[in-house]
């Protein structure tokens, strides 16, 4: 990973804007719609900066007077002059997608963009903001961490009540219906035989199951990149046990 993607929240918040044309309108355009204030140069204290300047010399002259001060920049097209990227940006607030290349391509960004723009329905965000009203409820019906995990993990499963790639029409009566079922689990095994380094080799059926398993059991010199699929606080553990615990518990062996 060449950079860390981070999400800001700007509402409220001054953002430098230096340079004037489409660049800078499309800039502040995003800032506004973040609920950013655009302010100039000399305002102090602002949150981060934006340089909208064609001519190389003058964009990294007016880089550096912000870096300077400590501000993070981005100087729109100019990504080795950048201290931040902004990517493509798929908006189902509350969900926001952003995609970078680290400034290989903008165009393979849009490209991606506009892909995984027509998988995402527009009932995405309803959805999370009703996820959100259900939360005291969801810890009042289901009080362990577990129980909210194994809810919402079934819940969100392709094909499952709230998949959130399927149009849903009123998803506050199904967030309902989801909160009031069960979140108990009963004790599952899945052996998956691992003959090659690469998690790309694994089915996406597999894939899924590593990243929802409860207990991870790794039988032989099973490659880093496909332990690394599975979800991180499950438990480690040495060999199965007798008996199951409640959960999926995965074993990755390894084809003699």
């Amino acid at each position: 990973m060449q950079q860390l993607p981070i999400f800001v929240n700007l509402v409220g918040r001054a953002v430098i804007l230096v340079g004037e044309g489409e660049p800078a309108e499309a800039k502040a355009r995003l800032v506004r719609a973040a609920g950013g204030e655009l302010v100039g140069e000399e305002t102090p204290d602002a949150a981060l900066a934006f340089v909208a300047i064609e001519d190389d010399a003058e964009a990294q002259a007016a880089a550096t007077r912000l870096r300077a001060r400590g501000l993070l920049v981005n100087v729109v097209d100019k990504p080795a002059m950048s201290d931040f990227l902004m990517g493509a940006i798929i908006d189902r607030s509350p969900v926001i997608v952003a995609i970078s290349t680290a400034g290989a391509s903008a165009s393979l960004a849009r490209a991606l963009r506009t892909r995984l723009e027509a998988l995402l329905p527009a009932s995405l965000g309803p959805l999370a903001g009703a996820i959100l009203s259900a939360r005291d409820a969801v810890a009042a019906r289901h009080p362990t961490p577990t129980d909210r995990r194994r809810l919402w993990e079934r819940a969100l499963a392709e094909g499952g009540p709230l998949d959130p790639f399927a149009a849903l029409t009123d998803v506050d009566t199904a967030v309902s219906r989801v909160v009031e079922g069960t979140s108990s689990a009963t004790p599952q095994l899945l052996i998956i035989d691992v003959g090659s380094p690469d998690p790309g080799n694994l089915t996406l059926n597999q894939l899924n199951a590593l990243a929802r398993c409860d207990a991870l059991v790794v039988d032989g010199p099973v490659g880093s990149a496909i332990i690394d699929r599975a979800r991180r606080d499950a438990a480690r553990l040495e060999a199965v046990p007798n008996p199951l615990p409640a959960g999926l518990t995965v074993v990755l062996r390894t084809l003699k």
